[in-house]
């Protein structure tokens, strides 16, 4: 016995030991990129290994929030007190995995070529699907990591395919040679040797272009859940640990959405092109990236938010809303200017931080309300699954709960809260390019969605914890089932002080917004040369 205790131990000494080693590595990330700020030749950006890669101001200062998420989560995950290696199952893996996830995301934002674009999302996804599937003891989270990883596989077909069309109709990998030939009219092609003027070939080449981004561009909407590719992501969220589901939500977004702002803006150039040469047929807009995104953007607005409205549990309550904010980066996106891409990496930014402290409040819920009794000594799972969990949730924590209401409250885009100011913005350059209808139906939807949220609130609030329903009963089987609702635990130093940060951050950003809006402001300014 007491060897087995001193295993023990040294596991949780060697799983503390490798959360910090992990943290501090990432610390010396953040310093690094913001040494690489004081470049004044980085402008647009720096080429980097060969033109695989490049440096911009965009990619350093949200490779800078990307690390700052990740010492958020592995600080107040993994030097919980209470953590041990049996809380949600997770392995003494988890902290080197969630590295490479970063480091692949890191390198997916900087890349410029299709050879590195493929190589840093699939080891971003590796990363990810071993995450979802350290969970081995449950089979919930066996079967989700299992979906998400034939699911993530087939996005990567799709990435793969529309790559290999690109380049065996032009022969070029780099994102700025492709540019370049997409920049060309058909007169121009015949003097750069590719093709003859006036052949079917020249609009071969060009079409088959299209067609290669296109399908990239739906690999990627795949990872990013939106619809109508998002029928995987409710469950492989509700499945997977809440500790790897806050990965999904926000590692996986944060760096695709950035990577795409940079590689949407080639096909840009076939507006002009498409329009010259099928200007009576329908065609032409519906194989343009623009209308595909504002379609996307539309579809994963209104599904986000009626599927919604059904679901009793937490997590896939928290995947269709994720689904639904989806929708409003992709019109800000799809909008393509300097001032809906300004909105865009705003509400990139409040979204990540918003997400983050959500999932870190409901860890801490978790740890407060699941515990671990005699009753419950073959349950080691401490998320907490089902709505009516967070019932009298204000008696047992008045702090926890005033903090997730204040998400809550963010997510619906209630003011002075950060959260409305992001929607404000993406509906204010939504109005302003003309898409009024899109516009209106933003508007509907997020008016819906606060039902849901403040559904939330009033069973954190309002609703007594000691009612036992029958849904209770059908679902845990459990007569004991008050004992898995007992005030328990301390949490770390750590995991209150950034649950309290983020939502200072979420409260008193009207006060003085000047920080995060100027950055975003000369962002963008600094990507379209104003």
């Amino acid at each position: 016995m007491l060897t087995n205790t001193l295993n023990k131990q040294q596991k949780h000494i060697n799983l503390v030991f490798l959360n910090r080693v992990v943290v501090l590595s990432l610390l010396v990330s953040i310093f690094l990129n913001f040494n690489v700020l004081y470049f004044q030749s980085i402008g647009k950006g720096l080429s980097l290994y060969n033109d695989l890669f490049q440096t911009t101001i965009l990619s350093q200062l949200i490779e800078i929030v990307l690390l700052s998420v990740g010492i958020s989560i592995l600080l107040g995950w993994g030097l919980n007190k209470q953590n041990n290696l049996k809380i949600n199952n997770i392995q003494d893996q988890y902290a080197l995995i969630a590295l490479f996830s970063i480091l692949g995301g890191s390198l997916l934002m900087s890349s410029l070529d299709l050879l590195s674009m493929y190589l840093c999302i699939e080891l971003q996804s590796f990363s990810l699907y071993i995450l979802a599937t350290l969970n081995k003891n449950r089979l919930s989270a066996t079967s989700a990591g299992l979906k998400y990883f034939l699911l993530g596989s087939l996005s990567s077909c799709f990435i793969l395919l529309g790559a290999a069309i690109i380049y065996s109709y032009t022969g070029l990998t780099h994102f700025e040679s492709i540019q370049s030939l997409l920049s060309c009219s058909i007169e121009n092609l015949n003097l750069l040797n590719i093709v003859e003027i006036g052949s079917l070939e020249g609009l071969n080449v060009n079409y088959s272009i299209i067609i290669g981004l296109v399908i990239i561009l739906m690999g990627f909407l795949f990872k990013v859940s939106a619809a109508p590719f998002y029928q995987w992501a409710p469950d492989v969220y509700d499945g997977t640990p809440t500790i790897v589901t806050v990965w999904l939500t926000i590692i996986a977004k944060l760096t695709i959405f950035v990577f795409l702002f940079e590689f949407i803006g080639l096909p840009y150039y076939l507006s002009d092109f498409t329009n010259e040469l099928m200007n009576s047929s329908v065609v032409s807009n519906t194989l343009t990236i623009k209308n595909l995104l504002l379609i996307t953007s539309l579809l994963s607005l209104i599904i986000g938010t009626v599927g919604g409205l059904s679901q009793v549990k937490i997590k896939r309550l928290l995947a269709f809303s994720s689904i639904s904010h989806v929708g409003f980066l992709l019109l800000a996106l799809g909008i393509f200017n300097q001032r809906s891409i300004d909105s865009f990496i705003f509400y990139l930014v409040q979204y990540s931080i918003t997400s983050l402290n959500i999932f870190l409040i409901i860890l801490a819920l978790g740890y407060i309300i699941k515990n671990v009794s005699v009753l419950q000594s073959n349950k080691e799972d401490k998320d907490l699954n089902y709505l009516w969990e967070l019932k009298g949730v204000f008696n047992k924590n008045i702090v926890l709960s005033f903090s997730l209401a204040i998400c809550l409250f963010s997510m619906a885009g209630i003011p002075p809260l950060i959260g409305f100011f992001s929607k404000q913005f993406v509906l204010f350059s939504s109005i302003e390019n003309g898409n009024n209808f899109l516009s209106i139906v933003a508007i509907l939807v997020s008016v819906i969605s606060a039902s849901y949220y403040l559904k939330l609130v009033k069973l954190i609030y309002f609703d007594d914890s000691e009612t036992k329903s029958a849904l209770v009963n059908s679902v845990e089987g459990d007569n004991n089932i008050e004992s898995n609702y007992l005030p328990l635990l301390n949490l770390s130093n750590v995991h209150s002080y950034i649950i309290a940060l983020l939502t200072f951050i979420l409260s008193f950003f009207f006060i003085n917004p000047s920080l995060i809006l100027n950055g975003t402001q000369l962002i963008s300014i600094t990507i379209f040369n104003i």
